[in-house]
């Protein structure tokens, strides 16, 4: 699991369309580690306990009209304190007039100056679940991720047993392909999203005809950058020896980054239709969410059947 990963401030600034006023001594490869942001009121009155200038710092309308209250050589020490700490960046919102000061003191110590047309609320808000999504702990699987019903399906099997195959049958059914042969997943709380890694993205190979790009056979409808996973379909051949469970009542459970995803074990054989067993089984877990289980009524009904025809034999 890649837990070890940052984001280029200069991503952020072409993702959020944002100015550099003044592009500090590491503007070409400072980074973000962590997903916190934060406005420095407290810092312009002195607090500086338990300060972490790896956030990137934001100041907004408040902060900008509590420091024009301020002489200037007030106002030149707020950020000299500020700008003493190796801060990634400071951004001001709204488009707001940069202090002369301001710009002094990022001058004097190399510090990056940004400036967004957002306010400071849509602004952090956006930027946290940028980095929430660029900085998840990331783990890439050999499979297939599909959107099957609005469901992510996570398809796992030995190489060549069949998964591309599948997903171009459930592509033609309507259904959308995420990512094949190398899915990039991500835990952000207790969600796992899957995406494709860039280079691959909306490609899926296919034995004896070679690699093909989804998208253009298939148009838009037919893929999907990102979805979360909801179930994981572990494909295996099919052994003669090997009890498999009939009736549905087994709910095995997996671990991805420590997110237990439900499991269902599909044996391959000639003959089977594996994309309408997967559409089944994600119609299957779909309805188990909302508190429906088949096989549990079906059982309940036999055994209230053979209780039923028991209590008739005693009352003969």
């Amino acid at each position: 699991m890649n837990t070890d990963r940052s984001v280029k401030v200069k991503d952020i600034v072409e993702k959020f369309q944002m100015e550099v006023l003044y592009p500090g001594a590491e503007f070409e490869t400072e980074t973000l580690t962590i997903t916190d942001v934060n406005r420095p009121g407290l810092q312009f009155v002195g607090f500086f306990d338990y300060f972490d200038p790896r956030r990137l710092q934001i100041i907004g309308k408040a902060e900008t009209m509590f420091l024009k209250s301020f002489s200037s050589a007030e106002r030149r020490k707020c950020f000299e304190d500020l700008f003493k700490y190796e801060i990634p960046a400071l951004v001001i919102s709204r488009k707001l007039d940069v202090f002369p000061e301001c710009m002094e003191m990022a001058q004097k110590y190399g510090r990056t100056l940004l400036r967004t047309e957002h306010t400071s609320v849509e602004f952090t808000s956006m930027t946290i679940d940028f980095l929430n999504h660029e900085l998840a702990p990331m783990i890439t699987r050999h499979g297939v991720l599909m959107d099957v019903y609005g469901e992510g399906v996570l398809i796992l099997g030995d190489s060549g047993i069949g998964k591309s195959e599948t997903a171009i049958e459930l592509i033609k059914r309507g259904h959308r392909l995420v990512a094949d042969d190398a899915v990039e997943i991500r835990r952000i709380g207790d969600t796992l999203t899957g995406t494709a890694p860039e280079l691959i993205r909306h490609y899926l190979e296919v034995r004896g005809i070679g690699v093909v790009d989804v998208q253009k056979l298939f148009g838009m409808s037919g893929v999907k950058s990102a979805t979360q996973i909801d179930l994981v379909i572990q494909f295996e051949r099919w052994q003669d020896e090997k009890f498999y469970d009939r009736l549905g009542l087994d709910e095995a459970h997996t671990q991805i980054m420590g997110v237990p995803i439900p499991l269902l074990t599909i044996p391959v054989s000639a003959g089977r239709n594996l994309a309408g067993i997967v559409e089944l089984a994600v119609m299957n877990n779909r309805q188990k969410k909302y508190g429906i289980n088949s096989a549990r009524e079906f059982v309940e009904q036999i055994d209230s059947h053979i209780d039923h025809q028991a209590a008739q034999e005693k009352n003969r």
